[in-house]
């Protein structure tokens, strides 16, 4: 493999300064509870309550959510119901695939079961920093309701602009539907629906990204209550060929470069002369593009351009680096869909290792990122290995059951004994044999 261009190597923000931190915060929102949440926010965020004295002094109340919708275009309206149909759609598609077992018999008279259940509750948490980020209140709600959870909450701090949560953000929290939403973020926010504050019930499962104190503290309330994963700055990786068109994934490049400073662009190409090509777009790009004070950093630092021996090469590369998002750019990828695999695309089965893949020189990853259906919450930083992205499972507990005839029991009991004894619980032992004295008696 030769480097054309090689950033740094990332990791999960795991600093002892921000462990500390977030530490700290978690520690004192479990002691003071709504108290702290509201300096912290106030500190932070800027944050002043929204709500009556009566009330959650950070639940958005009706009248607000009511007039965000004043604020939010036809044409924006219509763009959110349209991403909201294909997340749903997609996400009933998968519900659909999570079937129980009922009766199953290992054994004759062995009868064993599972049910698959929502959680009670959850948190969606939504970014709402640099960019306000509505897109991710669709992704998170969705699959949630979908799944049955009886109370989803969602979250999002402040826009400094509005003095609540930005207009469109508000609009997607309500249309995808949300419970109740609360103007919090932060490490703060997560602490308090892990453990509760007297104006916040807690919740079973809390998802979603954040910065690195907010990912820090779900790292942190992980066991009290679930969590998605630990994500860190985007990524896209990019295979492609000579034949695709420079500009496109020069495009594609700094979509994610964007995001943020540490946002991580990969392109790995058979054709160093394309990887040039790429390059020089991407600097060309720059000069003109909005965003650019975010895009240059990221690109600098992060940014790489790597030259494969061949397409093998950089599926085996692909796999190890594990991107959040994966777009395959080769010639005649299209045909793969009604049709065998065509020669030298073999190698698509041997992807195996991604958050998202996009097939395809039409298949923009930005596509994901926003409406065609597939979620944008995604595993960073390697976490691709062994998770997927938020889906509707995400949100379900498969539950296990099984019924015994006495036959079955008296079958199975002997070799159970056995094995208790042979671990040294006695106990076990006893009480795999113990009914059946009982009925002796």
């Amino acid at each position: 493999m030769k480097i054309l261009k090689q950033g740094k190597i990332r990791t999960i923000a795991d600093e002892k300064e921000v462990r500390a931190i977030v530490s700290d915060i978690i520690d004192d929102v479990r002691e003071r509870g709504d108290e702290a949440v509201f300096e912290y926010s106030v500190k932070f965020d800027g944050f002043r309550p929204q709500s009556d004295e009566t009330a959650s002094p950070f639940r958005v109340p009706k009248e607000t959510i009511e007039e965000a919708y004043k604020h939010v275009t036809e044409i924006e309206m219509n763009d959110l119901k349209r991403a909201l149909a294909n997340l749903r759609a997609f996400a009933e598609a998968q519900r659909g695939t999570l079937t129980e077992v009922r009766n199953f018999q290992p054994e004759p008279g062995i009868f064993l079961g599972d049910k698959v259940i929502p959680v009670d509750s959850c948190l969606c948490y939504v970014p709402g920093g640099r960019f306000p980020l509505f897109s991710s209140a669709l992704m998170l709600i969705t699959p949630a309701k979908v799944a049955g959870v009886k109370r989803i909450c969602s979250c999002s701090p402040i826009s400094p602009l509005t003095g609540t949560i930005e207009y469109k953000t508000l609009v997607a929290m309500d249309m995808a539907g949300a419970d109740e939403i609360y103007a919090v973020g932060g490490a703060q926010a997560v602490a308090a629906f892990a453990y509760g504050t007297d104006s916040i019930e807690p919740v079973d499962v809390i998802v979603g990204p954040g910065n690195k104190y907010t990912a820090e503290a779900k790292r942190q309330v992980y066991g009290q209550v679930g969590i998605d994963f630990v994500a860190g700055p985007s990524e896209v990786l990019i295979i492609a060929d000579e034949n695709a068109d420079a500009t496109t994934v020069a495009a594609d490049m700094l979509a994610q470069s964007e995001h943020d400073p540490n946002a991580k662009a990969i392109l790995i190409t058979t054709s160093e002369g394309f990887g040039r090509r790429v390059s020089f777009e991407i600097e060309k790009e720059l000069m003109i593009l909005r965003t650019a004070h975010i895009a240059t950093p990221s690109w600098n630092d992060n940014g790489e351009i790597l030259i494969a021996d061949n397409i093998a090469e950089a599926v085996e590369y692909t796999n190890k680096i594990a991107p959040e998002h994966l777009e395959v750019n080769l010639k005649g990828v299209e045909s793969i869909f009604g049709a065998e695999l065509p020669d030298g695309l073999e190698v698509l089965k041997e992807l195996r290792n991604y958050g998202s893949l996009f097939i395809g020189k039409y298949t923009a990853e930005v596509f994901g990122d926003y409406a065609s259906g597939t979620n944008h919450t995604l595993p960073t930083v390697r976490a691709a290995r062994y998770t997927g992205g938020v889906w509707v499972g995400m949100f379900l507990k498969v539950m296990t059951d099984q019924y015994m005839t006495a036959a079955a029991a008296a079958s199975i009991s002997p070799a159970v004994n056995r094995m208790a004894f042979s671990e040294g619980l006695e106990g076990h032992a006893i009480a795999a044999s113990r009914r059946f004295l009982a009925d002796e008696k």
